[in-house]
């Protein structure tokens, strides 16, 4: 249980302070770094592969027509992820990406009873009410939808609502989504090269270390998480998931001084309230489900 606990905390930390990390590449056009994150990414999950010998396991896998359709989907999902969080970063807009994951979880649960046709306890339609009132309260004053916090929210749930189908371990559908994403990302990286837009090589050697290394950064969250997964259990996960766009959006304020309005503020705690009422019953619900158990 301490080990998924640690790893949890550690992937949800890592992920938090992503931003600073990404913020130190803003020489380098967002789709570029996407690209690097898919490519360096591969050839270290690639490496641990190797390393664990699980590669006829994995070829195994992939035989089945069913799997390959699966993990495109997926890296297609974590593709857009990757590429509108770095958008949203680079372009000062920590604060929206933050919102994103905290409207992940309740998104993620609209997405169950919607397309898995799961039941909601009746409390549990009020968080989901309440974010969904506080992102139109932001659409309305925007004047347009908060774009970055949606597709992030949306793409994550999705990617989260497929992987529940999906057959193989966290290392094994790193290695498959990185794989599918992985040449096409090369060959438009090299192209950039030929064509003297390309970053790497050519703003020093900070730079190409931080593009090199993004692979490690973007690869051990997503490995840590899937080992905390399987440790500790998925209500404990869930309150640690809150990490992340805490320490984003902390970052978002305190470090890089984004405008946050009273109109921003209202919309954001109208979905911290919904967070805190779902987190709140379900800590109720698993209480009163074991209680009778732990009397006898």
């Amino acid at each position: 249980m301490k080990k998924g606990i640690l790893s949890g905390i550690a992937a949800y930390l890592i992920w938090g302070f992503f931003p600073i990390y990404l913020k130190s590449l803003l020489v380098v056009p967002a789709l570029q770094i996407m690209l690097h994150r898919v490519v360096w990414a591969f050839v270290f999950v690639l490496f641990l592969v190797l390393i664990r010998k699980r590669w006829h396991r994995i070829r195994n896998s992939l035989l089945n027509p069913r799997v390959i359709l699966i993990y495109t989907l997926t890296a297609i999902l974590l593709g857009v992820n990757w590429l509108v969080y770095v958008y949203g970063i680079n372009t000062g807009q920590v604060v929206e990406t933050s919102l994103g994951y905290f409207i992940n979880p309740i998104l993620s649960v609209a997405l169950g009873v919607i397309v898995l046709h799961e039941r909601l306890r009746p409390l549990q339609w009020l968080p989901v009410g309440l974010a969904g009132i506080g992102v139109l309260y932001l659409t309305l004053q925007y004047g347009s939808p908060p774009w970055i916090a949606l597709t992030l929210a949306f793409s994550f749930g999705m990617y989260g609502l497929i992987k529940k189908i999906a057959p193989l371990s966290s290392m094994d559908s790193l290695f498959v989504e990185t794989g599918i994403l992985f040449l096409p990302a090369l060959a438009f990286l090299l192209l950039s090269e030929s064509t003297g837009s390309g970053a790497f090589g050519h703003q020093g050697l900070q730079i190409n270390l931080l593009l090199a290394f993004s692979g490690v950064v973007t690869a051990l969250p997503l490995l840590l998480f899937g080992q905390a997964a399987r440790l500790i259990p998925l209500s404990l996960l869930g309150i640690l998931q809150y990490i992340a766009p805490t320490v984003q959006f902390l970052l978002g304020i305190f470090l890089y001084q984004e405008p946050f309005t009273s109109t921003r503020l209202v919309g954001f705690a109208t979905i911290w309230l919904a967070l805190l009422i779902f987190s709140l019953e379900g800590y109720w619900n698993r209480r009163n489900q074991t209680a009778p158990a732990t009397a006898m």
